[in-house]
């Protein structure tokens, strides 16, 4: 099959996250045969990137990497903020959209590489195509429900937390544009409950079938260091990774560690927070800055630890550092308020959560002292990560997700509720096939 993804950050131009899924997602259906093409947009990279580093990327065999690059620098991206169109990138997006032969288009991060507009883009209308809402983009101009850089959303006030948030405006948003665009898509796809119910609290279960399909890691993604002990370190030690932005919470994180001089702190990661984070860790001598990690070095960190903290105090959709955490049999420490962070961290059997600094640092001793719940926890954690947040299992659910969208077309309408099972844990075997979540 061909497959085409549309998304605003990848490869070596992105910060992770959502761009990590693309990638793997690619890479798992290109070891299966397929062919994937990659849009993604540099103009838009470039104009927020700040001291970002470029990451070091080679695609896979098969894997076709299509950068746009339109000449006119922020223009373009701005362009798309404001109107909520492609624009200056549509022509070579209608190339890959009109082409016969395309079967799938499956759209990412879409804020800045075409807006809703890219949705109905094209003319080949017999292709499938789905997007996943990665954040909460299509219900917050901010993206993340997090209100004037300091708090979760509870009560919209989108248009001073535009400004109070310097951000261009979207006047398309007060138009039916979403409407319209999710209007063109076959299923609408979250990664955690959590984030679906957000979303269809918020009215987005009008315009398109949601859909439950979780995050996964590639089987080879930790390179087997679940398999062997860790290394001895000297003193024991909890991890911490993530984007050094304040939302992530690394900043109630730190001045704990005070009360913790037996332990130490490695936090990973970079950022525009990160002077700030620096500056709370002065005469924390057990507090260390690991810089940007990724792949085998990130999952030697998260092994050797006694557990990985996730502090966000935002409403993540999924928090694949649980994920990455489980994956090397290392148990999490979750903040309730961080959205799908509690779904996929506590209420998964593979960690602990708090609400108060008091609870975290509670957490933090019991994980750091205890072994036998440290082990029990680390045990259920990797169950997920080998169950239903593996590769193979990603994979039959987003092909069993193709074909049901492709059936419901043939039959002249949409995807129901009653063609997928809505029980947790690993789908439900369907002939030789499983089921995604619908709602």
């Amino acid at each position: 099959m061909k497959f085409c993804m549309i998304t605003t950050f990848f490869g070596a131009h992105s910060f992770g996250g959502d761009a990590a899924y693309v990638d793997r997602l690619c890479q798992a259906l290109c070891r299966r045969g397929h062919e994937v093409h990659v849009f993604h947009c540099v103009d838009s990279f470039n104009a927020v990137r700040g001291e970002h580093p470029l990451r070091q990327y080679t695609p896979t065999p098969g894997l076709h990497l299509h950068p746009l690059e339109s000449g006119r620098g922020i223009v373009s991206p701005l362009a798309t903020q404001a109107t909520g169109r492609p624009l200056f990138k549509s022509k070579a997006l209608r190339e890959i959209l009109d082409a016969d032969d395309l079967d799938v288009v499956h759209f990412h991060n879409i804020s800045l590489v075409g807006g809703p507009g890219v949705l109905g883009l094209g003319a080949n209308r017999r292709a499938v195509r789905v997007m996943t809402a990665h954040e909460h983009w299509l219900v917050c101009p901010m993206h993340l429900l997090w209100k004037y850089d300091r708090e979760a959303c509870d009560k919209e006030a989108c248009f001073r937390c535009q400004l109070a948030g310097k951000r261009p405006p979207q006047a398309w948003r007060y138009t039916d544009a979403i409407p319209r665009g999710l209007g063109h898509l076959d299923a609408l796809v979250f990664p955690s409950r959590h984030a679906l119910e957000e979303h269809r609290r918020r009215g987005i279960g009008r315009w398109a079938p949601l859909v439950h399909v979780p995050y996964f890691l590639p089987d080879d993604w930790s390179g087997g260091v679940e398999d062997h002990e860790p290394p001895p370190t000297e003193r024991p030690y909890l991890a911490a990774a993530g984007r050094l932005v304040a939302m992530k919470g690394f900043q109630r994180l730190i001045p704990l560690m005070k009360y913790l001089p037996e332990v130490d702190l490695r936090l990973a990661g970079t950022g525009p927070y990160e002077p700030e984070l620096r500056r709370l860790a002065e005469g924390l001598p057990n507090v260390r800055f690991e810089g940007l990690l990724g792949g085998d070095a990130l999952a030697g960190l998260f092994r050797g630890a006694r557990g990985v903290v996730v502090p966000s105090l935002f409403p993540e959709t999924f928090g694949y550092v649980v994920l990455e955490a489980f994956a090397t049999a290392t148990p999490v420490i979750v903040h309730e308020g961080g959205g799908a962070i509690r779904e996929t961290g506590a209420e998964s059997g593979g960690g602990l959560s708090y609400r108060t600094d008091s609870e975290l640092l509670g957490a933090m001793r019991r994980i750091v002292h205890d072994e036998d719940l440290r082990s029990e926890l680390a045990a259920r954690g990797f169950a997920r990560r080998i169950g239903p947040w593996s590769e193979s299992e990603h994979v039959h659910r987003y092909m069993d997700l193709i074909a049901d969208c492709r059936a419901a077309r043939g039959a002249g309408r949409r995807l129901r509720a009653d063609e997928a099972e809505a029980g947790q844990g690993p789908a439900v075997p369907r002939a030789e096939g499983r089921r995604s979540r619908v709602v």
